[in-house]
């Protein structure tokens, strides 16, 4: 099961993800988040209750980052669990997405 909420203060977004990010995605990742997060300049992806991403989810989530990039729009993922990003660290997530998305970097070099 997946749920998100998108609260918007002035220009940064925030997007709560909630439950599992897998293929069930898909369409409200293209068709209702992507498209919310059009006319914003900062964008928080928020992993806080998160339980599970897999394959699919973690495609998701680089084509969402790169196309928020691209768009000049800064965007950050925050709040994630121990075991999700170790397994984003094992697929070397934050180093193709840039390690300034994942704000828990700055605080291990700090």
């Amino acid at each position: 099961m997946f749920d998100y909420k998108m609260v918007r203060e002035g220009e940064l977004s925030t997007v709560f993800f909630k439950g599992d990010m897998d293929i069930e995605i898909t369409e409200v990742m293209e068709e209702e988040i992507l498209p919310g997060l059009q006319h914003v300049q900062q964008v928080e992806l928020n992993f806080a209750a998160v339980s599970f991403v897999d394959s699919t989810g973690i495609g998701l989530l680089m084509n969402l980052v790169q196309y928020l990039k691209e768009q000049e729009i800064s965007v950050t993922v925050t709040q994630l669990s121990e075991q999700i990003l170790e397994v984003f660290d094992l697929l070397q997530i934050p180093d193709i997405l840039g390690r300034e998305v994942f704000p828990i970097y700055s605080i291990e070099n700090d």
